[in-house]
């Protein structure tokens, strides 16, 4: 997956399109994140011990990655992501649109 925890993304379909935020968590066995205010469901809960209170709780729900797409740092635009090899013997994932190293 090349879309990893604290990335910028911005959503290409659904309810939230074009919306912008933070990936506050990566599923990568699903092929999904979870998107910072994006994609929120009310979910309704009984009281607990922990929840004494109850009630109605929103909270954000997994995307599929193929629904997003990252927005580089430098270039402030939604692109495609790439791997190129560092002088380091490392991979780094670099932007498709200016070619700078991302990581």
């Amino acid at each position: 997956m090349k879309i990893k925890k604290n990335d910028n993304v911005v959503i290409l379909t659904g309810k939230d399109k074009n919306k912008q935020g933070k990936v506050l968590k990566a599923i990568p066995s699903d092929n999904k994140v979870i998107v910072e205010k994006s994609n929120m469901v009310k979910k309704h809960v009984k009281p607990t011990k922990a929840a004494p209170h109850g009630g109605i709780i929103e909270s954000e729900r997994p995307i599929a990655v193929c629904k997003v797409m990252l927005v580089c740092p430098h270039c402030s635009k939604a692109t495609r992501v790439g791997n190129k090899l560092s002088g380091a013997g490392k991979y780094v994932r670099i932007c498709k649109r200016c070619n700078e190293a991302i990581d």
